[in-house]
């Protein structure tokens, strides 16, 4: 009979492969915690990078915008004013050719009717003198101004001459009538009479003219003809 004789691993009685393996445990926990944390930390230091970063991208693209806006205010305002510029030179023009027109076409009007007055008013029984054309006064910063004046030792004629008679025209000359002599007070003493010279109108403003008493003369052509009636008696309005 063979005996066989078992060898066995006698137990560690201090427990130091068990405090080893704990501190090891430790130790890996430790390091996988630093691990995670460095990592934490990169992460936290590229969020911070990648914030200010968006803040500067923010900031430089808030400055691009103002200036961008303060560019384009600008170039409105230039805009504006220059718009505003050609508008007044627009406006400059326009005035000096009405201006121009106005005055070279009134005066070509005067002309006319003065050429044709005295024959017009003659046949009228009104023997006139002389003629005085754009006759003026001032006073006290005030301006009067009549067209033309046909006069003799008894009456004077005073016209006015118009591109186009319109009612609101002839209302205004019946008032310039009746302050006549206080602006030509060297006509005291004479009857102050009145016509209406124009190229256009309409039949109802010519018959309101002479229905107020006014002599109404039409340029037409080269010449000009009296409209009213033959028995037609004018106003004296001084």
């Amino acid at each position: 009979m063979t005996t066989h004789h078992t060898t066995s691993t006698p137990a560690d009685p201090s427990g130091l492969d068990g405090i080893r393996e704990n501190l090891e445990a430790v130790g890996a926990l430790l390091r996988e915690t630093a691990a995670r944390a460095a990592e934490t930390e990169a992460r936290a230091r590229e969020n911070e990078a990648q914030a200010r970063e968006n803040e500067a991208r923010a900031v430089e693209d808030h400055r691009r915008a103002m200036r961008e806006m303060a560019e384009l205010r600008r170039e409105a305002d230039r805009r504006m004013k220059e718009t505003d510029r050609q508008m007044k030179e627009t406006d400059r023009r326009l005035k000096k050719a009405e201006d121009l027109f106005t005055t070279q076409w009134g005066r070509l009007m005067e002309s006319l009717v003065r050429g044709d007055l005295v024959a017009l008013l003659n046949e009228r029984g009104i023997e006139v003198e002389r003629t005085l054309q754009r006759v003026e006064s001032r006073r006290g910063g005030r301006h009067f101004e009549v067209d033309l004046l046909a006069v003799n030792g008894r009456e004077v004629v005073v016209v006015e001459v118009k591109t186009t008679l319109r009612s609101e025209g002839v209302t205004k000359f019946l008032s310039k009538l009746s302050e006549f002599l206080d602006w030509c007070a060297e006509y005291r003493g004479r009857r102050i009479l009145g016509a209406v010279a124009y190229l256009d109108g309409a039949e109802s403003v010519t018959k309101y003219a002479e229905r107020s008493g006014l002599f109404v003369i039409r340029a037409t052509g080269s010449s000009a003809s009296l409209l009213n009636e033959p028995g037609f008696e004018p106003r004296v309005f001084c």
